[in-house]
């Protein structure tokens, strides 16, 4: 049991960023401890030459202005001042032959190196002085020696002890050692309290996913007005939540849309052929009512197959066959389409229409939208009523609209009628499935376009096409 919670432990992504921070920690404070450790060295062994090269220059000057006997007298002192066990000098001639000495009872046997008084002597390329470091095992510390040439053929050997530092770095070497454990510890627990903190708003995120999984479609992600990651990715999960449920909620209303108007038709096909099983009929209503069963299948077939055109518009899966057009031709076209339908129901039917109005598109579909526009136009104005198509483009786009002078629509209605199947109270006397505003939408955003509505009840509408010169980023010459 205890085993599989660590196991689940480590699986955490706040126990993983701990490990990171602890790790990152340790080696941080291990090479700040290397960095003042060898600072710490060089340091001292600056100092220790300095007070070295102090030594000679006292023994050189003595040796100039007193003679060798003066230097042996001073040297004894101070070796004696200092402490027999942290100084000694001795003199030697360039063969190595001793010429005097402190006392050397706490220095043992300690060597003369040949390769100083290699480095040393009079030519040109001679060294004035050598430095070297001797190790004293039976101390356990080490000694720095100082050899240089104070008089010809006249060598002073000077030895600082080197015990303190070796403590010194001892104690700074223990106070790491006891120190990095608890450091680690205290790192740990930032980096836990850290990392918690850092993914508070992750776990918010995740039980707030969980909760809607399990069908509280309602929950959202508490905002915290902090500006960070965690924020903006808690506004864009809110913002997906509130599109999914958007969704949602459409497809269920097209679903019951759907439903709504296939009952219709499917239940007038039923009872057209219920009666013609149960009655005796003739030949003439028979074919009445299989002209009247093709009817209705045909607008069943025509909602089936728009609601299709307007799937694969919106999704993109319809291929555009894109292609130059003349936006001023297709209102020409569609004015003349409509006139005889605008003359038997004694409406005026204008064209506004300007040069240079030309697009990247497909034919078909722009014909297909603008019809729709027109037809609404058409079969929601009273007679002695208006409808005025205009075009017109500049530089980046191309704007068509539609004004006509019918019932309107309210202010209500006006935000939905680019929905599926939606049907204004005034319209739902007149034919139709309620999908051509919004397959007129799909194809115009297929173009990179929009469509836009104003209206006033009982005053008229106005739907605006705007369509982008250079749609799909293809460009008109």
């Amino acid at each position: 049991m205890y085993l599989k919670k660590v196991l689940r432990l480590r699986s955490k992504l706040a126990f993983r960023l701990t490990l990171w921070y602890a790790a990152i920690f340790v080696i941080s404070s291990f090479v700040v401890f290397l960095a003042i450790y060898l600072s710490s060295i060089s340091l001292i062994r600056e100092d220790t030459d300095q007070d070295l090269l102090n030594e000679l220059t006292e023994f050189s000057g003595l040796m100039t202005s007193e003679g060798l006997d003066a230097v042996k007298r001073a040297a004894l002192l101070e070796a004696e001042s200092e402490g027999i066990d942290k100084m000694f000098y001795r003199i030697f001639t360039m063969r190595g032959e001793l010429l005097s000495a402190s006392d050397m009872s706490y220095w043992g046997d300690i060597g003369i190196g040949r390769t100083p008084f290699n480095k040393l002597g009079e030519s040109a390329s001679a060294a004035p002085h050598v430095f070297e470091t001797l190790a004293m095992p039976e101390h356990k510390h080490e000694a720095r020696i100082l050899y240089a040439i104070i008089a010809p053929d006249t060598v002073v050997q000077i030895g600082f002890s080197l015990k303190e530092r070796t403590q010194f770095f001892a104690r700074l070497k223990k106070i790491f050692i006891t120190t990095m454990p608890i450091l680690l510890v205290f790192a740990a627990l930032i980096g836990w309290f850290m990392s918690r903190r850092a993914l508070q708003g992750v776990e918010e995120v995740t039980r707030t996913a969980g909760d809607i999984s399990k069908g509280a479609l309602g929950q959202r992600v508490h905002v915290k007005a902090k500006g960070d990651e965690i924020e903006r990715l808690a506004t864009t999960f809110n913002y997906m939540l509130d599109r999914i449920q958007a969704l949602i909620k459409g497809m269920r209303e097209l679903t019951d849309n759907i439903a709504h108007d296939l009952r219709s038709p499917i239940t007038r096909i039923r009872g057209i052929n219920e009666m013609a099983l149960t009655n005796g009929k003739s030949v003439d209503e028979c074919n009445t009512m299989a002209a009247n069963t093709i009817k209705e299948c045909d607008r069943l077939l025509e909602m089936v197959n728009t609601m299709l055109d307007i799937s694969e518009a919106e999704t993109g899966a319809s291929k555009l066959e894109m292609e130059k057009t003349d936006m001023a031709k297709l209102v020409r076209d569609a004015c003349e389409l409509f006139q005889p339908s605008a003359e038997e129901k004694m409406v005026t039917l204008f064209s506004e229409i300007s040069d240079n109005a030309f697009v990247y598109g497909d034919i078909q579909r722009i014909q297909r939208m603008l019809i729709n526009l027109l037809d609404n136009a058409l079969k929601y104005t009273l007679s002695g009523g208006t409808v005025t198509v205009s075009v017109y483009g500049d530089e980046r786009q191309v704007v068509l609209s539609v004004n006509d002078t019918g019932i309107g629509i309210s202010k209500q209605d006006l935000p939905h009628i680019f929905n599926r199947f939606y049907r204004c109270d005034q319209s739902r006397s007149q034919p139709g499935l309620g999908l051509g505003l919004s397959l007129a939408m799909a194809i115009a955003r297929a173009h990179d376009g929009n469509i836009t509505a104003t209206s006033s009840l009982g005053k008229g509408s106005k739907f605006t096409i705007t369509l982008p010169r250079n749609s799909n980023s293809r460009q008109i010459s």
